[in-house]
């Protein structure tokens, strides 16, 4: 598989963002990496890049932070910041680098479900498999591991364990007042379940996402298409 040709996730992909920019850490890590007046400088660059990656000129937020990220290595907010604008451009090679320095100077596992997709993609199950493992073990916000869930029911499905990946989605915590990580849970299920053949289960789950909120991505549409 080419690495320009996303393997999409079982659900509506989710924008991946970092945390907002934390301006005095960035220009913390890069006037030691830098010192005082090129660290500043880059410092300005950086909140550049965010911005760009915030309205989407992907291109131009990597064109800003590559050679930030060469210049200072050790700076774990922009290794963050190049890794995810450049999954979002679909180049999960180098967006695996950047996302593993990241962790590995952060110590941090907030880009765990997006560095195991880009494990995914490049077909690489086995470490994404032992990034969910360290992300449950973790045990982060519940959006978080909802997110690691579904890459590893992805990873599941990619090789033919449909029917695994469906327990793994099973087991996810159900919440009295559904928020966006369930519904995107429940999405994920139902598209694997419409593709184990259970149409029955996966109208179902379609109709309760819908019932919660009638806008959620294409959920609408699947649920039309099984009638």
């Amino acid at each position: 598989m080419r690495e320009d040709e996303p393997k999409p996730r079982p659900g509506p992909r989710k924008r991946d963002r970092p945390a907002p920019i934390d301006t005095e850490l960035v220009e913390a890590e890069l006037v030691r990496a830098l010192g005082p007046a090129k660290g500043s400088r880059a410092a300005r660059r950086v909140a550049e890049g965010a911005r760009a990656f915030a309205n989407e000129r992907l291109d131009e937020a990597r064109k800003v932070l590559s050679p930030i990220a060469r210049a200072a290595p050790g700076a774990a907010s922009v290794r963050e910041l190049l890794g995810l604008t450049l999954y979002q451009l679909g180049r999960w090679r180098p967006a695996a680098k950047e996302l593993e320095a990241f962790g590995e100077l952060s110590g941090a596992v907030d880009q765990h479900p997006v560095l195991a997709d880009c494990y995914r993609a490049l077909g690489r199950h086995q470490d994404a498999e032992a990034l969910w493992d360290e992300l449950r073990e973790a045990s982060p916000s519940a959006e978080l591991v909802a997110e690691g869930r579904i890459v590893a029911a992805g990873s599941l499905a990619d090789r033919g364990r449909l029917a695994d990946a469906i327990r793994l989605l099973e087991a996810a915590p159900r919440g009295r007042k559904p928020r966006e990580h369930h519904l995107r849970t429940a999405y994920a299920l139902a598209d694997l379940r419409e593709r184990a053949g259970d149409v029955s289960r996966s109208r179902e789950l379609f109709a309760w996402i819908v019932g919660v909120d009638p806008d959620f991505a294409d959920a609408a549409d699947r649920l039309d298409t099984l009638r």
